[in-house]
């Protein structure tokens, strides 16, 4: 009887880089007013997750340049999780706190 082994990465940090390995969302831990990391890559249709870590302060993740509508707030030990269904680089902000930025790097 023949046996295989799949290696299946689901989640994974790409050592030596913010890039994420298919399957869970890439994580960006909101704590201390900044995102971290600051910028995350992903492949397209991939999506990433913010967390808010913060003891008691509420934050959004808006993609102001891109023209949509500021998102509502989340807060603490809530998440704001959006996909990414086209490459590119999409830079956002907290919209409450507009020095908390960040980027999306989006793979073909």
């Amino acid at each position: 009887m023949n046996r295989s082994t799949v290696l299946l990465l689901v989640g994974i940090m790409i050592p030596g880089s913010n890039a994420y390995a298919g399957g869970e969302p890439a994580q960006v831990v909101i704590r201390d007013f900044a995102f971290t990391p600051q910028e995350v890559t992903v492949r397209r249709g991939e999506s990433v997750r913010w967390e808010n870590q913060e003891k008691r302060q509420y934050h959004s993740v808006w993609f102001e340049t891109s023209g949509e509508p500021e998102p509502d707030y989340f807060f603490p030990e809530e998440s704001y999780q959006r996909d990414f269904p086209e490459s590119g680089s999409f830079p956002y902000r907290c919209g409450p706190h507009p020095e908390m930025t960040g980027v999306v790097h989006v793979l073909e």
